[in-house]
């Protein structure tokens, strides 16, 4: 698991900057400011959690178990649904797609939690 979750820190962090580059140099002018500043979260967000897949990489070298892999997994789900939901509804306009984000920072936060319980546990 721990390639797995490498691979996945690695992809969301090359695809986060590309996504942030993107944004600040192709979507500035097309963009409303409210929309450029919900895209930006969506890759801030993406950035930060693909840290926080590295971590779970570590950890799953030195404590692997099945917290560690629920946190990567709740991990990945939390930046596709958070992120990827952000970026179709800036980029299609369709606010619909606004329903999704809560249930991925639902998935985020469930991430984090794995990871707090899992250190309670090694104390």
């Amino acid at each position: 698991m721990v390639r797995l979750w490498l691979l996945l820190s690695v992809f969301a962090g090359f695809s986060g900057v590309a996504l942030g580059a993107f944004a600040a140099h192709g979507l500035k002018s097309r963009l409303s400011a409210d929309y450029m500043a919900v895209f930006q979260t969506g890759v801030q967000y993406q950035l930060i959690h693909a840290l926080a897949l590295l971590g779970v990489a570590i950890l799953a070298l030195v404590a692997p178990g099945r917290l560690v892999n629920l946190a990567g997994g709740f991990f990945a789900v939390g930046i596709l649904l958070f992120s990827g939901s952000l970026y179709l509804l800036t980029l299609s306009g369709m606010s619909k797609l606004g329903i999704v984000t809560p249930f991925g920072g639902l998935a985020l936060l469930a991430g984090w939690a794995c990871l707090g319980l899992l250190a309670w546990r090694m104390a």
